[in-house]
């Protein structure tokens, strides 16, 4: 269904987003690239057959509708858009400077939903399209040493939704995917309590989902209609299920980690 379709990714210069330019890319859409880092950008592209670099400030809202006009204009449409480009964290609440959850929210929420509202109403004209939501396990669950996250992708979750909600009638297919650990830099640019990046990584991430996997479920989520999709593995994944059937057990589940040291755990087991 990806051939001669146009696909635009952010967050695409490594990770989940480089994986699915690569994966689309294979499968014969035109990529539009998207991001900080343009050299990182290139190197993808060079691996593309088809594609634009068009690197941006995700949080630059004022530039956001001329960049919107600009992918669409390449091809005369963009029949999928990818919001992944993000950033995380590693910080108990507690001892986490405000600007930190202000920069998440900026970053994680405010700049896909910008994106969006610049693309929806052409999206709409054009007959349909689809959005793909990278949202994230912590989007469906509050995880310890990560509030600001996840208030971010809980509300990416949401806004998500309800964009699907509002326009699945008119054409707009709405998937939101929900990735436990992948194999990423995400740990290392993780942002700490005073907003500096963590810079190392950790266990959970170092063995989780390899990228390249991902992308081919979240292929395969878009062309079979899934809405949203988990993917996780074993425990991860049984937060999500829990949120849902047993939220008390949930709940406990998340204060026991704390207690039994999760926070001085995560700050032993990280690795270059």
């Amino acid at each position: 269904m990806f051939e001669r379709q146009c696909w635009w990714i952010t967050g695409a210069s490594s990770g989940i987003g480089e994986a699915l330019a690569r994966a689309l890319s294979a499968r014969g859409a035109s990529v539009i690239l998207s991001g900080r880092n343009v050299a990182a950008l290139e190197a993808v592209a060079r691996d593309c057959t088809d594609s634009l670099v068009l690197p941006f400030e995700a949080t630059d809202f004022d530039q956001i509708p001329g960049i919107a006009d600009r992918a669409w204009s390449w091809k005369g449409r963009v029949d999928g858009l990818v919001n992944n480009a993000g950033v995380s964290q590693r910080s108990l609440a507690v001892e986490t400077a405000f600007a930190v959850y202000e920069k998440m929210i900026a970053v994680d929420l405010l700049a896909p939903i910008a994106l969006t509202q610049a693309l929806l109403p052409r999206m709409v004209k054009a007959g349909g399209g689809r959005i793909v939501a990278i949202a994230s396990v912590a989007g469906l669950a509050g995880i310890p040493l990560r509030s600001a996250y996840c208030a971010a992708k809980h509300g990416l979750v949401g806004y998500h939704d309800a964009v699907r909600a509002e326009n699945e009638h008119l054409g707009i297919q709405v998937h939101v995917i929900a990735p436990g650990s992948i194999r990423t830099n995400v740990s290392r640019n993780a942002l700490t309590a005073d907003g500096s990046k963590r810079g190392v990584s950790d266990a959970a991430i170092d063995n989780g989902l390899p990228p390249a996997e991902v992308a081919q479920s979240i292929l395969a989520a878009v062309e079979s209609g899934k809405r949203e999709l988990v993917l996780a593995k074993e425990a991860e994944f049984d937060i999500a299920v829990l949120r849902r059937k047993d939220p008390e057990a949930l709940f406990e589940r998340m204060s026991a980690m704390v207690r039994e040291g999760y926070a001085r755990k995560l700050a032993a087991d990280k690795r270059q």
